[in-house]
């Protein structure tokens, strides 16, 4: 998997997408450290071990290195920043239940506003699966040469 750069200064309004989402009370925030566990289990139990851990170095920060989709008293999506590498954007997922209706992108901006609010004017987008959705929602572009990344040489669990 590739990395892709996005510019941070032409970032998409999201406002109203947001406000559409919370008429279904949906809300957008960054958890505190009460929640930590609460968080960190339920990515373990949605996108693993290796993604728990990343949320898990975004709770070392104040305030938190990460946002969630909340509705009522469930998560629905999450996304970090700077958790893994300085400048980098990831990991985030949302619950495929919940794919399709801006869950993704209103957690990847309001994380690439963090990103601009701390100075950077470019940002990475580690390891990149969904390349079109990166693409279409924040026009990155794919960084060439990028296929050996910090992510080449995890460890594994043992069989």
């Amino acid at each position: 998997m590739k990395d892709m750069l996005v510019r941070l200064i032409d970032l998409p309004d999201i406002s109203d997408l947001e406000m559409n989402l919370g008429k279904d009370n949906i809300m957008f925030r960054k958890p505190i450290p009460p929640e930590k566990s609460f968080v960190m289990d339920w990515v373990k139990n949605h996108f693993g071990q290796y993604w728990m851990n990343e949320v898990d170095a975004a709770f070392s920060y104040l305030p938190v290195r990460c946002f969630i989709a909340q509705q009522e008293n469930d998560i629905l999506g999450f996304a970090c920043f700077e958790s893994t590498s300085k400048n980098f954007f990831g990991p985030t997922g949302t619950l495929d239940s919940m794919r399709g209706k801006g869950i993704g992108k209103v957690l990847l901006v309001k994380s690439l506003q963090s990103l601009r609010e701390m100075g950077y004017a470019y940002a990475i987008i580690g390891g990149v699966g969904p390349v079109d959705f990166y693409k279409n929602t924040v026009n990155a572009v794919v960084i060439e040469g990028s296929e050996s990344s910090i992510y080449n040489h995890l460890l594994r669990k043992k069989k």
